[in-house]
């Protein structure tokens, strides 16, 4: 809950204040909204250098200026972490950019993380002033970005204060963006906390599933060397449910469990020739790569380099996936989604930067069929041609198929990323867990607590499926809450 009277009290400073003469609002609104520089297309699309470059310190300042500081910000009442948002973009409006930082860490553990992959667009941007009056939101992610980049190139790393040691045990099981934002906020709490991975690197789905020209994994590393200054231990290598169980925990003498253990288990359609060579999952597909360095020539780890590679699905899974293809010398790399492009969830920007890549589009088609080349390996696919009819749950247009309307393409390798399920073994191994019929695992919606006390719970193995952010805010929620229950019980 945001506090608005503390807002208040640090809105009213006299730097701030000062800032907020300096220029007239209708000023700061007429000031056209900053564009991220970008690699060039033909160029990253076979080179797995990072697509958007970072703004520069005029640019910055320049953006930074359009921020009218809000008395009642309504931008951060889209963000997930409740970032103070005003303040750090006016920190950056007055150059104190290391300040600018150690704003944002003050709630977020991954800002660096945030300011590339989340869809500002859906969230705090989505909520910005300057939208009610015909204007282009403050772009708040490319700030968030410029202020954790400039700490990290600076040297000058802040390491948030934690509390005095309060003696208590938590274990974290699952690293990637809710078990690492609920550590974060632990260790600030003073517990004594301890993440444990599955696999042989920290970060989770920020590793295995999101690429390096997105995401790179040095980003992820500076800020995950930042928990582990604030006294965090990560355990890898180590699968909770099976390596460790439960009972376990508990006689290590582990008070609290913060179970972020995601949703690693792929999706398919069930058709014909599923089962092909040459049909896998986005889940395999991306961890060979960017947990493994299939891409790398030095590395022994297969995987299957396509020419011709279609990938079902329009989230942004199936973006870093045909992408992905592109890099990995695909001549035809092809996106394959039911629905229309206004229907895709996929971010704006992952689908602008795809098509310049040279990616083609498929919409309205749907797979029916993978035919197989004798050998066992798939040659085409048959794909239904669709239209769209009416809402469904969701709101996006329902697509109908066209009744005798299909197409076969020819096809050396398709990537299947039409959703996750959560990983299945916590919830079969800690008995008294309440499961929903997708098998994610039911909490208190205001707390993150389980059925079972001690238990708490959030990210994918909750929601089935989320964006970083939403991640990070479960794991803050939870965090919040196990605190508050363990400060009424007596030591």
């Amino acid at each position: 809950m945001i506090d608005k009277e503390y807002l208040k009290a640090r809105r009213d400073v006299p730097w701030r204040e000062a800032l907020r003469r300096s220029m007239k609002n209708r000023e700061r609104v007429a000031i056209p909204r900053v564009k991220m520089p970008e690699l060039d297309a033909v160029r990253r699309s076979r080179s797995y250098e990072e697509v958007n470059l970072g703004l520069t310190p005029e640019q910055a300042l320049t953006e930074s200026g359009r921020c009218l500081d809000c008395p009642e910000p309504s931008c951060m009442t889209g963000c997930p972490v409740e970032i103070n948002i005003p303040e750090f973009i006016k920190n950056i409006e007055r150059n104190d950019l290391l300040e600018a930082a150690r704003v944002l860490k003050e709630t977020s553990a991954l800002p660096a993380v945030c300011g590339r992959v989340c869809p500002q667009e859906k969230q705090c941007e989505s909520f910005c002033i300057h939208l009610k009056m015909k204007s282009a939101p403050v772009a708040i992610g490319y700030l968030e970005r410029f202020a954790a980049d400039f700490e990290r190139t600076s040297g000058n790393l802040s390491v948030p204060t934690c509390a005095p040691a309060n003696g208590r045990r938590i274990a974290v099981v699952g690293s990637g963006p809710a078990g690492l934002s609920f550590a974060g906020d632990m260790a600030r709490f003073g517990y004594d906390v301890t993440v444990y991975e599955a696999l042989h690197e920290i970060g989770g789905v920020l590793k295995y599933g999101i690429p390096e020209f997105r995401l790179p994994n040095d980003m992820v590393d500076v800020e995950i060397d930042i928990l582990k200054q604030m006294g965090i231990r990560f355990i890898k290598n180590c699968i909770v449910g099976k390596t460790i169980s439960y009972e376990d925990l508990h006689a290590k003498g582990y008070q609290g469990i913060f179970v972020a253990s995601g949703a690693g288990l792929p999706n398919f359609m069930n058709i014909p020739g599923e089962n092909l060579a040459g049909v896998l999952s986005s889940n395999e597909y991306l961890t060979r790569v960017n947990l493994m360095g299939a891409n790398r020539a030095e590395t022994d780890t297969p995987v299957l380099f396509g020419k011709n590679v279609a990938v079902i699905g329009g989230g942004n899974t199936a973006m870093d996936s045909v992408r992905t293809a592109r890099r990995l010398g695909a001549e035809k790399a092809m996106i394959v989604y039911r629905r229309s492009e206004e229907e895709m969830p996929a971010r704006i920007e992952e689908v602008k930067h795809a098509r310049e890549e040279g990616v083609i589009f498929l919409n309205l088609h749907n797979p029916v069929e993978y035919i197989g080349d004798g050998k066992g390996r798939v040659k085409q696919m048959v794909l239904q041609k669709m239209k769209l009819g009416e809402p469904d749950a969701s709101g996006r247009r329902r697509p109908v198929e066209i009744p005798g309307a299909t197409e076969t393409l020819d096809v050396d390798m398709v990537v299947v990323a039409i959703g996750v399920s959560p990983n299945p073994l916590v919830p079969s191994t800690f008995k008294g867990l309440n499961i929903s019929k997708w098998g994610t695992v039911n909490v208190n919606q205001e707390t993150m607590q389980t059925d079972l006390p001690d238990v708490y719970a959030g990210g994918d193995i909750v929601r089935g499926g989320a964006t970083v952010i939403l991640a990070m805010g479960d794991g803050r929620k939870a965090a919040a809450a196990m605190h508050k229950a363990m400060a009424k019980q007596v030591v």
